[in-house]
């Protein structure tokens, strides 16, 4: 299952989103429940890089299948679009394949 945490401050802006582990739909190479979460998450970082002036901080292991990333300074209105437009995308891959493959947590920091 993929876990995926995302991070809000206590004035409602984003902080970082986490995802973690590999969904588990198919074998490797084959689970498009896995696929298009990696597709999102890296579109989503490759276009607050490309789209925005907005700083990340960026981790990654690919054997534990982990990506976070982290906003430096508070995410201008342009970023906190392009993560609104990520949280559609991973809450209708949850409506789809079930909270067997996706799990996603809002946390308050």
């Amino acid at each position: 299952m993929t876990n995926i945490t995302i991070t809000k401050t206590s004035t409602d802006s984003y902080k970082s989103i986490e995802c973690l582990g590999h969904a588990g739909f198919a074998d490797y190479g084959n689970d498009i429940v896995c696929s298009a979460i990696s597709v999102l998450t890296i579109n989503l970082i490759n276009s607050i890089d490309e789209l925005t002036d907005d700083e990340i901080t960026l981790v990654q292991d690919e054997d534990k299948g982990l990506i976070r990333f982290t906003f430096v300074n508070s995410p201008s209105s342009d970023a906190t679009l392009l993560v609104k437009s990520f949280e559609l995308g991973i809450e209708s891959i949850s409506r789809q394949y079930g909270k067997k493959f996706l799990n996603i947590k809002f946390r308050r920091e």
